[in-house]
């Protein structure tokens, strides 16, 4: 009989290089030939690009293409849809002993309205990077430490001091303050959301003031796009970002004047409040398995089921720089797999993995439709305050520290009034 083809848009790697097309073409290979089964990829772009063309096809807009049988996606596109029943529940599809293999914090990410239709593919979380070998230098010469960097407190405390030593250069950078201030609240037993907004509760307020110390007094990088970008010039010597970032980061460092310098990066687990939970973010789209016919449906629940499989999904999410996403994956899998990664950056990324698995927890953000708006605001409202302080207090001087760590918060709070 003619097999049936199932088609695909995703976001793992480029057209011409990507994991994901290694592997739908060993699928088509094997269990898809034996089963009639085809699955073809129709697009590799980003999540942003593939949310709005989810959009435009479900609304019907002129000339948008049609739905693909499966595609990557966040929660914020699935909420965005206007039927939530285009999508299929995979509860119909997997048994609860099937689900039950998934991390459980996986599975919640992707339940909408009591239905799961993201099914957790391979997910990132936020790691700590440090570029040791710049960081070896100031400790030599201050006797900074490590371990200091466990906690926001001591992260912060370490930001004003290598300001001071670098003769004002930017220590950290964090990918997205919002996700600092909205893990850090939650983990301090207080909620970062009220039903308008952001709460700006106590635990906002300790979460802010080593944050802003380190940002008013340079300690802390207030540019804007990816944490990536200041470690790779050297302007900074640690981030917070997303683990897939270290797809692009480099054991090479090239500063604004082209010089450059072979340096070793190394991972750890994220900071965390002292006292606090061990709360981290995690990040990462899932798959949507959009409505059709049941024997369409069944064909990709057969792709997918073979995709997630433990060992395969360890060796797909590695070769991103991604944790897998079922248990016996993470538990028996990853630190196998870890003694194959040549390269050593990789291991001490998921070595930073394993850890965060044995001792955090995975935080997962609310399904609310203001969440893009609120995040998108927050980012550039904090860093433009912070930025105007930190041009007061090179003016002012130390003097004016305390009284502005106040009027920034002030400024910040006030700028969401209704």
């Amino acid at each position: 009989r003619e097999p049936i083809t199932i088609t695909l848009w995703h976001v793992y790697g480029g057209e011409v290089n990507s994991p994901m097309n290694t592997l739908v073409d060993e699928f088509n290979r094997t269990v898809g030939q034996e089963q009639g089964i085809r699955v073809r990829v129709d697009s590799v772009s980003n999540s942003g690009v593939i949310h709005e063309n989810v959009l435009a096809a479900a609304y019907k807009d002129p000339g948008a293409p049609a739905l693909p049988d499966l595609f990557v996606s966040y929660p914020k596109t699935v909420l965005a849809l206007p039927d939530e029943n285009i999508l299929a529940d995979y509860h119909d599809y997997f048994t609860d002993e099937e689900l039950d293999s998934y991390l459980p914090e996986f599975i919640e990410e992707g339940t909408v309205d009591d239905r799961l239709v993201i099914l957790p593919l391979a997910k990132s979380t936020e790691i700590l990077f440090v570029n040791k070998t710049a960081f070896d230098r100031f400790s030599a010469e201050t006797g900074a430490a490590l371990d200091e960097l466990s906690t926001w407190e001591g992260l912060y405390a370490m930001a004003e001091r290598y300001a001071e030593w670098s003769g004002g250069k930017s220590f950290f950078v964090h990918d997205y303050h919002f996700n600092y201030f909205q893990v850090g609240v939650e983990s301090l037993g207080e909620s970062f959301f009220d039903k308008d907004g952001i709460a700006f509760g106590p635990a906002f307020t300790r979460a802010w003031k080593p944050y802003a110390r380190a940002a008013l007094t340079s300690g802390l990088w207030l540019g804007s796009g990816y944490a990536t970008e200041p470690l790779r010039t050297g302007d900074v010597i640690a981030s917070v970002a997303s683990s897939a970032s270290v797809l692009y980061y480099s054991d090479v460092v090239t500063d604004e004047n082209n010089r450059t310098e072979k340096v070793e990066i190394i991972s750890l687990p994220c900071p965390i409040f002292e006292g606090g939970e061990k709360l981290v973010m995690q990040r990462g789209t899932g798959i949507c398995t959009v409505k059709s016919t049941p024997e369409r449906e069944k064909a990709c629940m057969t792709f997918l089921k073979w995709l997630t499989e433990p060992k395969r999904n360890v060796d797909f999410a590695t070769s991103l720089g991604y944790m897998p996403v079922t248990k016996e994956g993470f538990d028996r899998d990853l630190p196998a797999a870890i003694q194959t990664l040549t390269d050593p950056m990789y291991a001490s990324l998921y070595e930073a993995f394993l850890k965060t698995r044995q001792e955090y927890t995975f935080y997962v953000p609310p399904q609310r439709e203001d969440y893009l708006s609120l995040e998108t605001r927050f980012e550039k409202t904090a860093r433009l305050r912070l930025a105007a302080g930190r041009a007061q207090y090179q003016q002012q001087g130390a003097a004016a520290l305390d009284t502005l760590l106040e009027t920034t918060l002030e400024e910040l709070r006030k700028s969401y009034d209704r």
